[in-house]
């Protein structure tokens, strides 16, 4: 297959950490197979235009890198139909017909894995190691749910009568609106469409307007792996059509079911909508993660822990540690290794360098948010142990803070950037009680070798995944949700298909015993 070179610019950042500057110089293009490179949306099967067209830009050049099809309520409309007419055929299959399908899906994003990584390196700047992890991550849930497809029971229930007999059926709900983020383009979409089409749902995808090229290279890939027409919907569009795509997502009667990874803010904007068709509906909203470490832990692997789940994709994810709570006795050695690891690990650059492990925040208003909760901290007694400063474009230095107190910003709101704030603490009550004092509860963190404070901690947290000694948690075969306004619903593991799935229950009444 031919290739397409999209895009040759010069990187325009130019105050780099030491050692880089000459990598940042080099000239970078997207170079992917012609077929995985889609512009249009996808309804019904068939790439479709609409009458204007939006930017994706590369977030570390500031260059264009493609046009796509900016779709309007017309074309959600137009997609909400298709999926609803596909939905009767498509519940039809047999589950061991959409999960083969599925796992064809699977293989062939394995296979297309460096294309596929080299969009979302390049769309939303992750460096190309964590894009490729994406890839098998995003893969793994149509694996998975392949597998699950064939695990949907319902049970037979013991009647009180004897001429009864009771059935509880499990259904899929319909046509399902899927609405993802940026920060991780293909995996928040398999996680959801992976479940809805094991479970006999159909979808229509609206992705973030920052990163359109990966919803739109899954669709390519439905569509080689068979996926029938109108069961795998796609409708870009640019921020200025957010609402109206998102009304009809969210209002039409058609659809039975939302599912939405975002912020708090936006999705109860969108519970609302929804609720007046009595939709339903899961959400995986924001998070506020503790990182709790006591006296007890093995500092240096306390040390490896925060760093994957602090800068992983620049800090720009929803389980990424936002408070770390540090106990007093081991303070100052916890942060000088921290420093330490920070200057020997981490690499400013192109997603596209290799040696790159810190690429650009998805843009400008994410680079002043974190430069903000700083100048916040500071003006309080914070003090910048390490980086502090906005670089040019939406780069930003991974940043550690001392001396911070729960009365600072950085405390109190999700930061989605490289930011570290270190706070001290002297007991468990006390770290229990700062990192419970949030109005969501994604994922929290600890690390100690005291088996019982494990169970204490671990448990009195108020959130939806705890990782104990370990900072990276996510796994198809585990759930993922929050507590408290992070969300509603699971998603993954064998809980994640029931979202899409109603039980009906069916008497048989009138057998002669």
């Amino acid at each position: 297959m031919s290739a397409i070179c999209v895009l040759r610019s010069r990187c325009f950042l130019r105050h780099v950490l030491p050692g880089l500057p000459a990598a940042m110089h080099r000239n970078y293009s997207l170079d992917v197979t012609a077929p995985l490179l889609r512009t249009q949306g996808y309804v019904d099967g068939r790439w479709v235009t609409a009458a204007s067209v939006f930017p994706v830009v590369d977030p570390a050049t500031g260059q264009e890198i493609a046009r796509v099809t900016d779709c309007g309520a017309a074309e959600a409309k137009q997609a909400v139909d298709a999926a609803y007419k596909a939905f009767y055929s498509w519940k039809q299959y047999t589950a061991k017909e959409r999960s083969l399908l599925l796992r064809k899906w699977f293989d062939l994003m394995i296979l297309h894995k460096d294309d596929l990584a080299k969009l979302i390196t390049f769309e939303c700047g992750k460096p190309m190691r964590e894009s490729l992890g994406e890839i098998a991550y995003a893969a793994s849930f149509l694996e998975w749910f392949s597998e699950e497809a064939r695990r949907v029971y319902g049970d037979i229930v013991p009647s009180p009568a004897r001429d009864r007999k009771i059935l509880l059926l499990k259904q899929p709900v319909g046509v399902s609106s899927i609405i993802t983020p940026w920060n991780f383009p293909s995996a928040m979409i398999t996680r959801k469409v992976g479940a809805a089409l094991a479970a006999g749902c159909t979808v229509v995808v609206k992705p973030a307007e920052d990163t359109p090229l990966s919803a739109l290279a899954l669709a390519e890939l439905a569509e080689q792996a068979g996926i029938p027409a109108g069961v795998f919907n796609v409708v870009p569009c640019s921020r200025e059509k957010m609402q109206s795509v998102g009304e009809v997502l969210c209002t039409d009667p058609l659809v039975s079911k939302i599912s939405f990874t975002g912020s708090t803010a936006t999705g109860k904007i969108l519970l609302k909508m929804a609720a007046d068709t009595v939709k339903k509906a899961s959400m995986e909203l924001g998070g506020h993660a503790p990182f709790i470490v006591f006296d007890s832990a093995d500092v240096d692997k306390a040390v490896g822990g925060a760093m994957g789940s602090k800068f992983r994709n620049s800090g720009q994810t929803c389980v990424c540690s936002n408070r770390f709570l540090v106990q007093t006795g081991i303070y100052d050695r916890f942060v000088e290794k921290l420093g330490r690891a920070m200057d020997a690990e981490l690499r400013l650059g192109h997603g596209s360098d290799p040696n790159t492990t810190q690429g650009p925040l998805i843009n400008t208003r994410a680079a002043e948010k974190v430069v903000h909760q700083i100048s916040d901290a500071v003006s309080q007694g914070a003090k910048v142990l390490r980086g502090g400063k906005r670089l040019d474009g939406s780069f930003m230095e991974p940043t550690l803070l001392t001396d911070v107190s729960t009365d600072m910003l950085c405390t109190k709101e999700e930061t989605f950037g490289p930011l570290l704030p270190v706070i001290r603490f002297n007991t468990e009550e006390e770290a229990l009680s700062i990192a419970n004092a949030s109005n969501v509860g994604l994922a929290g963190y600890l690390y100690s070798q005291d088996p019982a404070q494990m169970w204490r901690v671990a448990e009195a947290l108020e959130v939806g995944l705890v990782g104990v000694n370990e900072g990276l948690l996510s796994t198809p075969e585990a759930t993922f949700g929050g507590v408290k306004q992070s969300g509603l619903g699971r998603e993954g593991a064998k809980y994640g298909i029931d979202e899409y799935l109603e039980v009906k229950y069916m008497c048989f009444g009138g057998l002669t015993p």
